[in-house]
């Protein structure tokens, strides 16, 4: 059988290597398979198909360093788990069982108790047997966290089996956002993450393993692994299995070209993937060590866990090439310039260069401040009518005041723009059946969220002054305590910490403890997404779209809104229902359409005025190297795709989720009513964005955050004086721009302010300096032009976050 499409140049830039324990790994797995019966007899496999999968070999080149028996329970994982994907293939996929498939999953958890002492169910296939067996040989040697870990991978690695069945039933192929999030739970890559942590002995360290860098380098080591995956077995799961759940066909159908193009752009974004990996291992990773004090073996095994992951891209691509289970004809011819050599393949240098190479540089040498206005605005299909609350005009005018008791009209923001910005209208669309009191709370969150997300960049992003903003983080966090709500305005010092906590008393009080925990989590989400622009604005870099997608739902404050109202219906539904698949999906569906919207609103503002790099269509233009309107044609059927997605979970999903959780009639109206919610919270987004002034190009630059235009400094030849120091020692801040006609020597405006990064002006009508040439390997940031434009600011020796009030 011909091959759809020839196998792209992959990027490799780690070598592959073997386990020298690979034959008795082998003989072990054939033992072992046929005792838990799962070869003659079972109906699934033969002897025959199991030695020519060759897990042994995929484990040898996945684990190059661990020892015999370490590798013989590895193999023997993976021997289970891809019996498991052929057995529920057979048994309920063919027949489109998912009742059957259903009963069949929800056994399978009781087979990995944390405490062994406990015991296992009697197994009643070759599955429950294997998982019960491998379980109590794997436990013994790990932590009670790893094991809660683990389970929960496997569990969805499990259990999301039953969105692949549901797909094939409705005949739906996925779009892009859905599909990566879904095939990270159904692909098990990030299973194989924790197999990594035992093999290596390496088991994470509980205070790092679930934050943001090494959720992203095992994301991102996921995604590589099922994209690499599902370039090779398209062939088979397409053409012979009629899957719909690959990457390839996903894009396919998204993008509407051909295989081979689909085929190309599945490998650039499984190549952007392993660059977010490197650029996270590198830049993020080291100071997470840091930060969280870990001691030198700690560290050690961080580093091991990492190289763990590296080893697994670089053999699993060799096993990929080798195993009769995939498509690769052809592919091990020209591989490599050590042909016929076991593991060779992944050591050429040449596939460092070319698309890869062009792709990292242009994430890091985008030219900011380029003409590219007025924003281009598709038309917005929302089909959920809009309702505005009878209270927005009491709230508009109460919004004002509060800002300006709290302090947070006197630096980024005045009176005036605030007013114009109107985040009383949004509210009055996200909430229309709020009472007065729960409309003026829900406009002073939007204040206070959006003031924050303007000041950051412009304090801390300039100067690169991270540090500073983890230490206001820090503060920020401490005016939310969970035990006693309002003792945090006895912390509050500067604007944000006043209104924080001011919001956060009023809030949080009525709440009980765990959802004041909850709450709290969501705030503290936003605040570390905040962090992520700042590092990526350090670097001068595009972020990856995946990363992107995943991260702006924070930047944007969904989560914070929508746990808001998903706070409303606490004991209303039972425990997980806000957990489960459906009600995930269907938020993150909500929450990317309208981050996507912003985007599309704020294109002007954000990159002609300011210089930013966080746009959905800046990102997916630097990643298919496209120019603005093929950029905004692309993101605008991302945004319908995912409204669509909205609207089938409703329609579908939710029905069998009622079954799932057997919701009364007051869950299922409770369920129901926090649609209706989601419902008017895309509608005021919609509504807010075509009405505010802050967006459109008659509104710009007047509408934007004091100090936040390069050309305003410009003018005046000086930064706002809210940035910069008064008071002793501060005489000498004189900034002459040199070099430059016509342009005096300013001093220091005498205006009360501790602890501000003192701004270097911009340079009117002076041109860019020639781009520096990028490295093509490696994160480190190439030089910047060096246009007055984009000067970058220095930072005083300052208590952190302390501001002009």
């Amino acid at each position: 059988m011909s091959q759809p499409f020839v196998l792209p140049d992959f990027y490799l830039p780690y070598p592959a290597r073997l386990n020298r324990h690979l034959e008795s790994a082998r003989t072990h797995s054939r033992s072992w398979a046929r005792q838990m019966g799962m070869l003659e007899g079972s109906g699934i496999w033969e002897l025959k198909d199991l030695d020519a999968h060759d897990y042994a070999l995929l484990c040898s080149y996945t684990h190059p360093d661990c020892d015999a028996e370490q590798l013989a329970l590895v193999t023997d994982w993976y021997v289970w788990v891809f019996f498991f994907d052929d057995h529920f293939l057979e048994m309920f996929k063919r027949t489109l069982d998912r009742k059957g498939g259903k009963d069949y999953l929800d056994r399978l958890p009781a087979f990995m108790p944390m405490d062994l002492a406990d015991g296992f169910p009697e197994a009643t296939n070759p599955v429950e047997a294997g998982l019960a067996d491998l379980w109590a040989r794997t436990v013994p040697s790990m932590t009670h966290e790893w094991r809660e870990r683990f389970a929960v991978s496997t569990r969805n690695l499990l259990n999301e089996s039953l969105w692949e069945l549901a797909n094939i039933n409705a005949g739906r192929i996925a779009n892009p956002v859905e599909y990566i999030e879904m095939r990270r739970k159904v692909g098990g890559a990030p299973w194989s993450a924790g197999l990594i942590e035992y093999a290596a002995n390496a088991e994470l360290p509980a205070s790092v393993a679930g934050s943001r860098p090494l959720r992203v380098l095992t994301d991102a080591f996921a995604d590589g692994v099922h994209l690499r995956n599902d370039l090779f077995s398209y062939q088979r799961e397409v053409e012979d299995e009629g899957e719909l759940s690959n990457g390839v066909l996903v894009l396919e159908t998204f993008l509407g070209c051909t295989t081979q193009e689909a085929a190309e752009a599945v490998n650039d974004l499984l190549t952007s993937r392993l660059q977010q990996f490197e650029n996270t291992a590198l830049t993020e990773v080291p100071a997470l060590c840091l930060e969280k004090g870990l001691t030198p073996d700690q560290c050690a095994g961080v580093a091991a866990y990492v190289k763990g992951l590296q080893d697994w891209q670089s053999g699993g691509h060799e096993w990929h090439m080798r195993s009769s289970r995939y498509m690769n004809e052809g592919a091990l011819l020209g591989s490599s310039h050590f042909e016929g050599v076991l593991g060779t393949s992944a050591l050429d240098v040449t596939t460092l260069f070319g698309r890869p190479a062009e792709a990292r540089q242009r994430s890091f040498t985008h030219v900011p401040l380029q003409k590219v206005g007025p924003s281009l605005l598709p038309e917005f299909d929302v089909p959920y009518p809009l309702t505005l609350s009878p209270h927005v005009a009491h709230a508009h005018e109460s919004s004002l005041d509060w800002a300006e008791r709290m302090g947070l009209l006197h630096d980024v923001w005045d009176r005036e723009k605030l007013a114009g910005y109107d985040f009383a209208l949004c509210s009055a669309g996200l909430d229309p059946d709020a009472t007065p009191e729960e409309l003026e709370l829900s406009a002073q969150w939007l204040t206070w969220g959006t003031y924050g997300d303007d000041y950051y960049p412009l304090v801390y992003g300039r100067p690169r002054n991270l540090a500073g903003a983890r230490a206001n983080n820090e503060r920020l966090s401490a005016c939310m305590p969970v035990d006693e709500p309002e003792a945090g305005r006895l912390l509050a010092q500067t604007p944000m910490e006043r209104g924080l906590a001011d919001l956060w008393a009023r809030t949080a009080g009525p709440m009980s403890a765990e959802a004041r925990a909850a709450f709290r989590r969501s705030v503290d989400a936003m605040l570390e997404s905040w962090l992520w622009e700042l590092h990526n604005q350090a670097q001068h870099r595009i972020p990856d779209p995946v990363d992107y997608i995943e991260m702006r739902r924070h930047t944007f404050g969904s989560d914070l809104t929508m746990s808001l109202s998903r706070l409303r219906h606490a004991g209303q539904l039972p425990p997980g229902i806000y957990e489960s698949g459906p009600v995930r999906s269907m938020e993150n569906a909500a929450a990317d359409y309208c981050c996507l919207l912003n985007d599309v609103f704020s294109y002007q503002k954000e990159i002609e005025y300011e210089g930013e790099l966080h746009n959905g269509v800046l990102v997916v233009q630097n990643f298919f190297n496209c120019d603005y309107p093929t950029g905004l044609h692309i993101v605008d059927d991302l945004m319908r795709s995912r409204l669509r997605q909205f609207q089938h979970v409703i329609d579908n999903e939710l029905p069998v989720l009622y079954e799932d959780f057997e919701l009364d009639e007051q869950g299922r109206a409770a369920l129901d009513t926090y649609v209706a919610e989601l419902q008017d919270w895309i509608a005021g987004i919609l509504n807010w964005h075509v009405s505010v002034r802050r967006y459109g190009d008659e509104d710009l630059p007047e509408t934007l955050p004091h100090g936040s235009h390069p050309h305003t400094a410009a003018q005046t030849g000086a930064a706002p004086g809210w940035m910069r120091p008064t008071g002793t020692g501060t005489s000498a801040d004189r900034v002459r721009l040199p070099g430059v006609p016509g342009v005096p020597e300013v001093p220091a405006a005498d205006v009360p302010s501790v602890g501000m990064p003192v701004a270097v002006p911009s340079l009117a009508g002076v041109a860019p300096a020639p781009m520096g040439p990028a490295a093509p390997m490696g994160p480190a940031v190439p030089s910047l032009p060096l246009s007055a434009e984009w000067a970058p600011t220095l930072p005083v020796p300052t208590v952190a976050g302390a501001h002009a009030s």
